[in-house]
């Protein structure tokens, strides 16, 4: 397990952006696949972005692709959501997870999970 931090969350007007941020100080981090997951109010939580350990492939869910942006830095242990386009329907809590197993990342089963970050947007 590596410790997780998010960062940039807030309240928004719908149409407008925003960027997640999340950061681990393990020296591991590299060889984590990330994601990005969200839970809205009385909601499952729900599998939004990942990124291999490579910011090689990524993968997106098909209700943010096209408007969301997934990418990496491993030169300073962060992992990056670009939400742009914003919808009303896209305020929830976000969470970064990580793991290194890639099935395990996308099943929704990750060994790592950040604290969770508020993303309000506003209509």
């Amino acid at each position: 397990q590596i410790e997780l931090v998010e960062s940039g969350g807030g309240s928004v007007q719908a149409g407008n952006s925003l960027r997640l941020s999340c950061t681990s100080s393990e020296s591991t981090f590299d060889d984590h696949n990330m994601a990005w997951f969200r839970q809205a109010i009385g909601k499952e939580r729900e599998f939004v972005a990942a990124i291999d350990w490579s910011g090689t492939h990524d993968y997106l869910d098909a209700s943010v692709k096209g408007r969301f942006f997934i990418s990496r830095d491993n030169s300073e242990n962060m992992v990056y959501l670009q939400m742009n386009i914003l919808k009303p329907e896209d305020t929830a809590i976000y969470y970064c997870a990580g793991d290194l197993n890639w099935g395990r990342l996308i099943a929704g089963l990750p060994r790592s999970w950040g604290q969770g970050i508020q993303v309000t947007v506003l209509s």
